[in-house]
């Protein structure tokens, strides 16, 4: 099995490049992936805007300090730590942690439950899983009709959470923290677009739903958002934090992979899992061969490959044992043209990567073959 061949140096993700989306907690998410081999390509698809001085808020902080909510749901740690020092400059901080305390204060997970306890206040109740779904469980069971419930809002507008409540027969006062704007250099998000519609990406992450329609809409606007949707429907994977992050990906019919909790750990150990279970791998001319993303795993040796010839390896991958013309070799690289020069060029930089010149074979006038082993080549033959 792969498994033990796999040497101890490299990790689960060497030879994949990852797309990270998030503006906040970026550099921990990337250093996860990158601890676990992979090569990230970040590129905030918003930046957070803060609304300490912004009139929404202030007039929902003074509206709930004047008239006492039932219950307040904080959501995410730095919108709650936000929301006090706004309330602070305003000199409204006092007021509005008497507030706090007088009140069912509900936690969604440790990070936020730990914004609360540092502003020196209790929660009555916290999820582990960090989940608002059981947050809305919890409150719907508990029954909200007639209650006024405010709830800190982080970001984005929380349409299902929200309208049940209210549906519930609850009042919702939204207290609007911080807001999602597009990103000011946009430059980063067009590379990862273009290298998501090329493939030169094997997984986009997204760890908010802002984050998720922001790549959809540059990409409508760049006229790239076909090219964007088959990438995902193929092959490259959108990795969501959680269901609610990847509603906009799913309102466009885009299936995505989330882990069970959602938190960041998680989210890299599934991708730990999704990407190698989707590479090929070959027996070739006695070798264990597994093609990644921008290397091949050569016996669990690690062998970068440049892109081109990574071009070619896939469409040799793809007819295993077969004969692949020139011709089709040369349609399978980036921008050649038409010379089939190229094509010689490229598979000698490909067979000096590997190591190994007998894993490719030339059938002279015809083209090239992978080297499949005799004893699997009645399996691919129909392939």
């Amino acid at each position: 099995m792969y498994e033990e061949q796999q040497r101890p140096d490299h990790g689960p993700l060497a030879g994949f490049t990852v797309g990270v989306t998030a503006a906040r907690r970026a550099d921990e998410l990337g250093a996860l992936l990158q601890r676990r081999g992979a090569a990230v390509l970040h590129a905030p698809a918003l930046r957070i805007v803060p609304l300490a001085d912004d009139g929404e808020l202030l007039a929902a902080t003074q509206q709930l300090i004047d008239r006492a909510p039932d219950v307040v749901v904080a959501t995410t740690a730095i919108g709650f730590r936000g929301w006090i020092e706004a309330a602070d400059g305003w000199g409204l901080g006092e007021s509005l942690l008497a507030r706090l305390r007088a009140v069912e204060l509900l936690a969604r997970g440790p990070k936020v439950k730990g914004a609360v306890r540092a502003a020196g206040l209790t929660e009555e109740w916290s999820p582990s899983s960090e989940s608002l779904a059981e947050v809305l469980d919890r409150l719907l069971e508990e029954g909200v009709d007639g209650r006024r419930i405010a709830v800190q809002l982080h970001g984005e507008p929380l349409p299902g959470f929200v309208e049940a409540l209210r549906e519930g027969g609850a009042e919702v006062v939204g207290v609007p923290v911080y807001r999602w704007m597009p990103p000011e250099d946009i430059a980063p998000l067009d590379r990862l677009l273009d290298a998501t519609v090329a493939r030169g990406l094997d997984a986009v992450t997204f760890t908010s739903a802002p984050a998720a329609a922001s790549l959809l809409s540059r990409a409508e606007e760049r006229g790239l958002l076909t090219g964007l949707l088959a990438a995902f429907h193929h092959d490259v994977v959108p990795a969501c934090v959680g269901p609610v992050t990847a509603l906009p990906l799913q309102a466009r019919g885009v299936d995505t992979v989330q882990p069970d909790r959602f938190r960041l750990g998680p989210l890299v150990q599934l991708l730990c899992q999704e990407l190698p279970s989707r590479a090929r791998a070959l027996p070739v001319a006695g070798h264990h061969m597994e093609i990644r993303g921008h290397a091949v795993l050569l016996d669990g040796e690690l062998k970068p490959v440049p892109p081109a010839g990574m071009s070619l390896l896939r469409a040799l991958s793809r007819r295993p044992g077969w004969v692949v013309p020139r011709a089709d070799l040369l349609r399978a690289l980036p921008g050649a043209g038409r010379d089939e020069h190229a094509v010689e060029t490229a598979m000698a930089r490909l067979r000096t990567a590997l190591g190994s010149p007998k894993l490719i074979q030339t059938v002279v006038k015809r083209g090239y073959r992978l080297a499949l082993d005799p004893a699997t080549d009645a399996k691919y033959a129909g392939a």
